[in-house]
């Protein structure tokens, strides 16, 4: 396809011979921001210790039959790997976490509740995020936009609410850190720039300890270089 970027991840091991191959923005919506959803997927691989290239996708390719023939919605990212390919990012995430250490507990109950808090950012969290943003960037010239952003704010604020008190004052959602804190706290970030986590701050320390994880910081540096590369191309 025209417009790769291919970047190597600082993931030590390889998985077999296989080299794992996902996909991201060939350039950032976000500016560099790190929150595009393959950051969640670079940010587990680091945190497995894996090595991995990716592909960066204009959106014009994006929508192309070689695309769409791993994704059928035309998004990023994508998982490669041998013969499989995955779509979504909790479920790329679930692979990796459930293959490799460090993500899941060893414990079955244990395990089981890290991933249902990544059910709980996918489907219980990140939604209210999305409407936040479709409400700001796509209605914004709509004569109840403000009505609806109050609306979409208020729901906001009950989720983080309940997900401050669930929290209190513990370090992680369920004991250490698991493939359920990555997604939370990524569900979160998008949330840093709205001004809605202030109001919880055990919120606010959750997601700023999360970030400080190296394998964060080597997969928020990695995602930055390939934008900044696409910028000076």
């Amino acid at each position: 396809m025209r417009g790769f970027y291919r970047a190597r991840g600082t993931g030590g091991r390889s998985l077999g011979e296989m080299t794992i191959i996902i996909t991201g923005f060939a350039a950032s919506p976000d500016r560099g921001k790190g929150l595009a959803r393959d950051m969640r997927v670079r940010w587990a691989l680091e945190e497995a210790g894996l090595a991995y290239e990716v592909h960066g996708l204009s959106f014009a390719e994006m929508k192309e039959p070689a695309h769409l023939a791993r994704q059928p919605f035309g998004q990023i990212p994508t998982y490669e790997e041998g013969d499989l390919i995955l779509f979504e990012t909790g479920a790329i995430v679930l692979h990796i976490a459930e293959r490799h250490g460090g993500l899941l507990p060893e414990d079955a109950n244990a395990r089981a509740r890290a991933i249902a808090w990544m059910f709980s950012a996918a489907s219980t969290i990140e939604p209210l995020t999305t409407d936040r943003d479709v409400a700001v960037y796509f209605e914004k010239d709509k004569p109840w936009q403000a009505e609806r952003m109050m609306m979409v704010q208020d729901r906001i604020r009950s989720r983080l609410a309940q997900l401050s008190r669930r929290l209190g004052d513990a370090e992680w959602l369920d004991g250490d850190f698991s493939a359920g804190d990555l997604m939370m706290a990524d569900v979160l970030r998008r949330l840093a720039s709205s001004g809605a986590l202030d109001e919880f701050p055990n919120l606010v320390s959750y997601v700023a300890r999360a970030e400080a994880r190296p394998a964060f910081r080597r997969a928020f540096a990695a995602q930055l270089a390939a934008f900044e590369a696409g910028q000076a191309g």
